[in-house]
């Protein structure tokens, strides 16, 4: 979820943009793109991220899911305040007394935005091509709990029939697990989305992933919004779906989406009255902001963590030692400090506070001493006969800055040289897949509530294993864990799992998650959300 590059046209045409501004309100008080907004019910958010793609079943962002969230709802939802599961396309549901089986009863008056009626087969369906393996969906591993489900996306059986999935009636879809998945609802609302079969196989083969067919003109969906424009570096405009079950209680007509990387373009952005909500906030502007307009700074807890990824099948990072050293020599204090101004809390496991109810081990610390003497075991003491590593970092105001701190740390504690690479999103996220990089700076943001969104993305062959790391101990607890009813229980499989990753440094945990960002006061509605998730149909502009 990071990026780099701001193209050269992005740059010009958005400074123009904000130049033409800032010269109209001195010459004259007029009328900014925020309260025309007021006026006309229109929402201008800053996404920080050009989307890579608005295909609900394939998109690797957090900032890619800003705007399908818009445009597809599942059949749970997310409040926004409590990370919990609400009906969505289903208005309710049933489940089994041995937790295994869902029975889901849609809305009669769900209805796609070209009018057609939402039923269960376009679930069935959508559910289908979520995991057929030419998709190649990195996420696919998410639906593993449905009985059958993985034998299907590991191309182990071609019919769709034997998974766990059964249409009822029109109205109704039947789910059955193969274990009991407590996170099972939220997969529903923001990963196993529906898509508009008659849409999507007019556009070409349902199975590709460069298919057109999630552009403006062609794309269908069934959320409160539809996509209208995207202007690529520049903006994309979704407008209220009339067909919506609930459009009557939307209060906006559309909403706005900019993709503006850089902190400080979206503050001056904001100061000229051409966003409502920014992506962020520079860190280095949070004290102005609480001592002067502290009503238009939040900062929210999110379930999100930054670390050093280590590609365990480069060497020397393939020897454990090494990345030990690593991880030792790492003051995240300082970086939570110096990067993130007190912002976001220094991390030393993997899974963030209040993540459903679990409490990770200890995890690493800060040793240099330790981290010189297994260095030197691993055969390069003082960094001699170590070559110059590598780090792929996205270009925007925080992912550099926490590399250049562990750059300066690693060569004055280790004598390890680091160097810096930038690149844009798309390009990064493609990178890390191939297991093409060697060091890079990321973030992970969790799709729900649960400690395992965060430690199944290291287990062997799962589609987000962008690490290279494998471990034979480390699958048996977690696949243990999946078979483990008992929460107690399973979150001691789970805290054991962890333990063992961090101990081989699969990864170097640095600071947990924390949206920074202002908000104009006329936006109600706009809940604290630990996973980053709004409903905008939820939200109203009120001119204070």
């Amino acid at each position: 979820m990071m990026r780099a590059f701001i193209p050269l046209m992005r740059r010009l045409s958005f400074l123009a943009l904000l130049a033409t501004a800032l010269f109209a309100t001195g010459c004259a008080k007029r009328e900014t793109p925020a309260e025309e907004g007021l006026r006309t019910h229109t929402l201008l958010i800053g996404n920080q991220n050009e989307p890579g793609t608005l295909d609900p079943q394939i998109y690797d962002a957090a900032t890619d899911y800003n705007v399908i969230g818009a445009l597809f709802e599942g059949l749970t939802s997310y409040d926004e305040k409590t990370a919990t599961a609400v009906p969505g396309v289903a208005e309710r549901w049933e489940i089994s007394a041995d937790g295994l089986v869902y029975t889901f009863h849609l809305r009669a008056n769900a209805r796609w935005s070209n009018g057609d009626r939402v039923t269960a087969r376009d679930f069935a369906w959508s559910f289908q091509r979520f995991i057929t393996p030419a998709l190649g969906n990195s996420y696919a591993y998410y639906f593993y709990p449905v009985r059958g489900a993985e034998a299907f996306a590991t191309g182990k059986t071609k019919d769709f029939s034997t998974v766990g999935v059964a249409v009822i009636d029109d109205l109704t879809l039947r789910v059955t697990l193969d274990r009991p998945t407590a996170y099972f609802l939220g997969i529903l609302a923001t990963s196993a989305l529906p898509v508009h079969r008659a849409s999507v196989e007019a556009a070409g083969r349902f199975d590709d992933r460069n298919s057109p067919w999630a552009k403006p003109g062609k794309l269908i969906g069934n959320g409160a919004f539809t996509l209208v424009e995207w202007q690529p570096s520049a903006r994309i405009v979704v407008t209220k779906n009339p067909y919506y079950w609930n459009a009557a209680q939307n209060h906006l007509e559309r909403v706005m989406f900019y993709p503006i990387e850089k902190a400080d373009a979206e503050e001056l952005a904001f100061r000229a009255g051409q966003l409502h909500v920014t992506y962020s906030v520079p860190p280095s502007k949070l004290a102005t902001y609480r001592s002067t307009a502290p009503e238009k700074l939040r900062i929210d807890p999110l379930l999100q963590l930054y670390f050093v990824n280590f590609n365990a099948t480069k060497t020397p990072l393939d020897n454990p030692k090494v990345r030990r050293a690593l991880t030792l020599a790492l003051d995240r204090a300082a970086i939570s400090a110096s990067v993130f101004n007190g912002a976001r809390l220094p991390a030393h496991s993997l899974v963030p506070p209040n993540c459903g109810g679990y409490t990770g081990p200890a995890g690493q610390t800060e040793d240099y001493a330790a981290a010189r003497a297994l260095l030197a075991e691993a055969g390069y003491p003082g960094g001699h006969g170590l070559p110059s590593l590598p780090m792929q970092v996205l270009n925007d105001d925080k992912v550099p800055r926490v590399a250049e701190v562990i750059q300066a740390l690693w060569r004055r504690e280790l004598g390890v040289q680091i160097t810096l690479e930038p690149y844009d999103q798309k390009t990064w996220i493609q990178n890390r897949q191939n297991l093409t990089h060697v060091l890079s700076v990321q973030g992970w943001t969790a799709d729900f509530p649960d400690p395992i969104g965060f430690l199944d993305m290291f287990h062997t062959g799962n589609g987000s294993n962008v690490f290279g790391w494998s471990n034979h101990d480390y699958d048996a607890l977690l696949d243990q864990a999946a078979r483990t009813a008992d929460r107690g229980e399973r979150f001691a499989l789970l805290r054991k799992a962890e333990a063992l990753m961090l101990d081989d440094a699969a990864v170097a945990p640095l600071a947990f998650g924390a949206r920074t960002y202002l908000i104009h006061p006329a936006v109600k509605n706009w809940e604290s959300a630990p996973l980053g998730i709004h409903r905008y149909q939820l939200i109203e502009l009120k001119a204070p």
